[in-house]
């Protein structure tokens, strides 16, 4: 399963108290595949030093260059579908082009983004992802 994750639902899956630490679990077990490019990462790594706990940000790019599950992924066309944050269509953008199952975030910009027929992408919740994961 290939899997587009929103910088804000890594944030909260990689706290040790959080009740989202299984989405990360998940993906360090090898559970599914994380679609990044690196505009991700370099979003991921800035989200990470801003807001979590020194070492964090390098512990998770030390953790993406070891596993076999991360597929960097070109984009291709820029479908520009979310207008109230023009910053978040790379993520659209990325799980059209890796074809992901999901695109999972809590970003209520991309909310139109749902409802859109083509380019159809699954958009879900941390929430529902969770489920999801702990379902495997």
């Amino acid at each position: 399963m290939k899997i587009v994750l929103d910088s804000n639902v890594l944030l909260i899956a990689l706290g040790r108290k959080s009740r989202f630490k299984p989405i990360w679990d998940a993906f360090t077990d090898g559970k599914y595949q994380l679609v990044i490019s690196d505009e991700i990462l370099y979003e991921y790594q800035e989200i990470l030093v801003q807001h979590s706990a020194i070492g964090i940000a390098e512990k998770v790019s030390e953790t993406f260059v070891e596993s076999p599950d991360i597929i960097f992924q070109q984009i291709y066309y820029k479908w520009n579908v979310i207008k109230a944050d023009p910053d978040d269509n790379k993520f659209f953008d990325i799980a059209v082009a890796a074809n992901a199952n999901y695109l999972v975030t809590n970003d209520a910009h991309f909310n139109k983004a749902k409802k859109s027929s083509f380019p159809s992408v699954k958009i879900i919740s941390a929430e529902d992802f969770l489920h999801i994961v702990k379902g495997f």
